[in-house]
C-alpha cells in the first residue's frame, strides 16, 4: 500500500483545509440559535469527539515506541561517550537559554502593554488549585525504577533516561553491540513507515478535533479576554520568527526562510493537536528528512525537547503572570519578575508535552511570587486556543536547536536542507 509522506505538500494542504473547515463548522454550531440535542450529542460529542479521540490515540500509540527506539539507535550511533556528553550539554544549554529568553520577552512586552491594569478583579471562589510537584521530586522522578512501567504510563523523562543508558551500553560493548544497534535502526524505519500510514487519515482527525473544540469554546470567551489573548499571540509569533531566526543565522549559518518553509507542515500538525509529545513522530521525520539533521542527533534532541523545552508555555506563563498581577493590583517588583524567569525556566524541565499542562506549572510560578493561583480561572477559557499556537512554537524551537547542534557536530546534511520541496 502506498502511503502519503507526512512532509508532502498535499497532506499539509489537506490538514489546513480540514483545520479551517472544522473551525468554521464548530463556530457555526456554537453560535447557532437552535441548540439541538441531536447535534450536540450525536455530532459534536459523538462523531467529532470519537474520530478526534481515535486519531490522537493512534498518534499517542507511536510516541513511546518512536522515542525509545530512535533514541536507543541514535545514542548507539554516536558511539563516543564524550560526544554524547557534548551533544547533551549543548542541547540542554540551548533549551534552557531559549526558554529563559522566551519568558523574558513575554514579561517585557506584557509589562509594556500593562495588560490587566485597572481590572481589580476578585478571585473566583470555585477554582481549585492544582498540586504541583517540587523541583526536587521532579528530578527524582526522572529516573525509572521500572522502565516498563514508565513505558506503560508514558513517563517521557524516565523513558528518555532509560533509552540513553541503553544506547550507551550498546555502544560500550563495541562489535557485539553493532548487531543490536542495527536491529533498532531497522525497527526505527518500520515505525517511521507506520507514522506515514497513520498520517493518511490526519486531515479527518484534525477536522473533528477542531470542530469539536470550537463547538464548545465559541468566540465569546475570546472577546472577553482580547487584550491578554492578542498579547500572548504577538509574543509567541515574535519569539517564533525573531528568536529562531537569530539562533539559526548566528549559530548555524542557515537560511531561516528555508527552515520555516520546511517546518510549516509540522507546525500545522502541532497546532492542530496541541501536544508536543503527540507531534514527536512528525517533528522527528521533518527534522531528518527535510532539514537534513542526522538521526543520531535528531533522535536525541527532538524527544528531549518535547519533554523539557517549552518556549511557548514559558511565554504564556510570563504574560499570564503580569496579567494576573495587574488584575489583582499586586506589584511583584523586579525581584518577583526575576523569580518568575528562574522558576518558569526550571519548571519547563518537568512539563509534559500534553495539552494544557502549562496551566499546572503556572500555579507553581504564581505561588513563588505570592500571586493567587485562583487567577488562572480568568484565562483558562481561552488557554486551549493559545495552547495550539504554543505547541507550534515549542516544536519549532526544538527543531532549530536540532539543526544548531547537528551543524556543530558535523552531523548535518546541507544538501537536504537546501533541496527544494516538491
Amino acid at each position: 500500500m502506498k502511503v502519503k509522506s507526512p512532509e508532502s505538500f498535499k497532506l499539509t494542504r489537506d490538514i489546513l483545509i480540514a483545520m479551517f473547515s472544522g473551525a468554521l463548522i464548530g463556530l457555526a454550531i456554537n453560535m447557532s440559535p437552535i441548540q439541538s440535542n441531536v447535534i450536540n450529542q450525536y455530532l459534536v460529542n459523538g462523531v467529532f469527539q470519537t474520530i478526534g479521540t481515535i486519531f490522537i490515540t493512534l498518534m499517542k500509540m507511536l510516541v513511546v515506541p518512536i522515542v525509545l527506539v530512535s533514541l536507543i539507535s541514535g545514542v548507539g550511533a554516536l558511539g563516543d561517550l564524550k560526544q554524547l556528553q557534548r551533544v547533551g550539554a549543548k542541547t540542554l544549554g540551548l533549551y534552557l537559554f531559549t526558554t529563559g529568553v522566551a519568558i523574558t520577552i513575554g514579561l517585557i512586552i506584557a509589562t509594556l502593554f500593562n495588560i490587566g491594569g485597572g481590572s481589580n478583579l476578585a478571585a473566583p471562589e470555585n477554582f481549585q488549585s492544582i498540586d504541583v510537584p517540587s523541583l526536587k521530586q521532579t528530578i527524582i522522578d526522572m529516573f525509572p525504577a521500572n522502565p516498563f512501567k514508565a513505558m506503560v504510563n508514558g513517563d517521557m523523562l524516565k523513558i528518555i533516561i532509560f533509552a540513553i543508558l541503553f544506547g550507551v551500553a550498546i555502544s560500550s560493548i563495541g562489535e557485539k553491540g553493532k548487531a543490536i544497534s542495527k536491529f533498532f535502526e531497522d525497527i526505527n524505519e518500520v515505525i517511521l513507515a507506520l507514522v506515514s500510514m497513520i498520517m493518511v487519515v490526519a486531515p479527518y482527525g484534525v477536522f473533528c478535533l477542531i470542530a469539536n473544540q470550537f463547538a464548545h469554546i465559541g468566540i465569546d470567551l475570546i472577546v472577553n479576554l482580547l487584550e491578554y489573548f492578542f498579547v500572548v499571540i504577538f509574543v509567541l509569533l515574535f519569539h517564533l520568527l525573531f528568536t529562531n531566526t537569530i539562533l539559526l543565522m548566528v549559530f548555524a549559518k542557515l537560511n531561516p526562510i528555508t527552515f520555516f518553509k520546511k517546518m510549516f507542515s509540522a507546525m500545522v500538525f502541532a497546532f492542530s493537536t496541541s501536544s508536543s509529545s503527540v507531534s514527536i513522530p512528525v517533528t522527528l521525520t521533518t527534522v531528518e528528512k527535510k532539514l537534513g539533521v542526522k538521526n543520531s542527533i535528531a533522535s536525541f534532541v527532538i524527544p528531549l525537547g518535547a519533554t523539557i523545552n517549552m518556549d511557548g508555555t514559558a511565554i504564556m506563563q510570563g504574560v499570564a503572570t503580569v496579567f494576573i498581577a495587574n488584575s489583582y493590583g499586586i506589584d511583584i517588583g523586579m525581584i518577583g519578575y526575576l523569580t518568575v524567569i528562574l522558576t518558569a525556566t526550571l519548571a519547563s524541565i518537568g512539563t509534559a508535552g500534553v495539552p494544557g499542562v502549562g496551566l499546572i506549572t503556572l500555579v507553581l510560578v504564581l505561588e513563588q511570587v505570592g500571586l493567587p493561583a485562583e487567577g488562572i480561572a480568568m484565562i483558562i477559557g481561552v488557554d486551549r486556543l493559545l495552547d495550539m499556537l504554543r505547541t507550534s512554537v515549542n516544536i519549532t524551537g526544538d527543531s532549530a536547536v536540532a539543526c544548531i547542534v547537528a551543524k556543530s557536530e558535523n552531523r548535518f546534511n546541507k544538501t537536504i536542507f537546501n533541496k527544494k520541496m516538491n
